[in-house]
């Protein structure tokens, strides 16, 4: 039933539910055709496409494996660069090196190619003496009869020839002593003789003197003057050595004695040694 007393605002009120949400009622009304969109200041706004492709870039997400490689690469790189940075430095240092240190260089180079070649040399000159072994043989030979011979003359077991001086001590007076004998052995000796006699007995390098009564002994075997020396080597050097201030011949005449030194070109040493072996010493080879 109505009532006609009701304006029409009135009854649209009462057929309305009397609360009635706003977003619902804005949402349910229908929109226009061509209306713009509701203003709504909490929605998120659209990222374009720069924004997306930064956002998934950064933070980085890296993995194990990922991590490793860089490490690496990284350490490959800065083993290059060191290389790099080394080899540019020797360079550069030859380049800025003064002539002298290069001259330097070159020498030392030089000197170790040269000893290089010299030692190429020496292996070389080896083997053909391997391969001419036979004559190398015959050769050896050869060289072992003359020390043989040459350690005889030193050893007394064989005659020796050759230039050098006499030495003749006249003693009347029988002043001379064993170590005067002895100090003219040595003076020889070392002026460079090279085989020695006296009286008969040849010296050797176990030869010892002692005095015997009114004479001197040599080896054991009993001299007497005149004492007669016969020595092999340069006569220049044996008879000066001789005659030195304060000398041999000098210290004998003060004991009254008579000395007389003469050069010769032909000494013949001719008194010889049994070869004696040894008691004890035997050769290291056998």
């Amino acid at each position: 039933m109505s009532n006609e007393g009701e304006t029409p605002d009135n009854r649209l009120r009462r057929e309305l539910p009397e609360e009635v949400p706003a977003a619902a009622a804005e949402s349910s009304a229908p929109r226009q055709h061509g209306a713009p969109p509701p203003d709504d200041t909490n929605a998120v706004p659209a990222l374009t496409g720069r924004q997306r492709l930064g956002k998934g870039l950064w933070p980085p997400r890296v993995s194990r494996a990922q991590l490793i490689v860089a490490v690496l690469l990284f350490g490959l790189g800065f083993g290059l660069a060191v290389q790099v940075a080394s080899n540019s430095d020797s360079g550069s240092a030859l380049r800025g090196a003064r002539q002298e240190d290069l001259v330097r260089i070159l020498d030392e180079l030089d000197n170790r190619t040269q000893r290089l070649e010299d030692e190429k040399q020496g292996l070389e000159d080896q083997r053909t003496e391997l391969e001419n072994s036979s004559n190398q043989a015959a050769e050896a030979r050869k060289q072992t009869a003359e020390k043989e011979k040459q350690l005889g003359i030193l050893a007394g077991t064989v005659a020796a020839q050759g230039p050098g001086i006499t030495l003749t001590i006249d003693d009347t007076k029988g002043t001379v002593k064993a170590d005067m004998l002895l100090d003219a052995i040595q003076e020889l000796r070392a002026a460079g003789a090279e085989a020695i006699q006296v009286n008969g007995v040849r010296v050797v390098a176990s030869t010892y003197l002692s005095d015997s009564g009114k004479g001197v002994s040599v080896d054991g075997n009993k001299i007497t003057q005149p004492y007669r020396f016969k020595v092999i080597g340069k006569p220049q050097d044996l008879e000066p050595a001789l005659n030195i201030p304060g000398g041999v011949v000098q210290t004998l005449e003060k004991e009254q004695a008579t000395v007389t030194v003469e050069r010769a070109t032909k000494i013949v040493v001719d008194a010889l040694r049994a070869a004696k072996l040894p008691d004890y010493a035997r050769s290291s080879s056998q």
